[in-house]
């Protein structure tokens, strides 16, 4: 399964969403803040630093591989070496 935290407004979750689309892979997204930093879901900022250690996003949990990866780049590369 793949976990995406992002934010709608944010362009670097836009970015992989897009990835995540050209790719056809199905994701469940996770919104726990707005770009800008305002904190909209406090459980699911406190689920993204439990598991990462960080408030960043995007930020994407792959439990198939047992991988959490910061940083749209970092992401979209892990995308197209495991899933293109």
């Amino acid at each position: 399964m793949l976990e995406l935290y992002q934010a709608e407004d944010c362009p670097n979750s836009r970015d992989v969403r897009e990835k995540l689309s050209e790719l056809g892979l199905s994701y469940v997204a996770h919104n726990p803040r707005l770009a800008e930093g305002e904190v909209k879901n406090e459980t699911t900022k406190g689920a993204m630093e439990a598991i990462g250690g960080e408030d960043q996003i995007p930020f994407l949990v792959d439990t198939d591989r047992g991988e959490a990866i910061y940083g749209s780049d970092v992401i979209v590369e892990h995308l197209e070496s495991h899933y293109a």
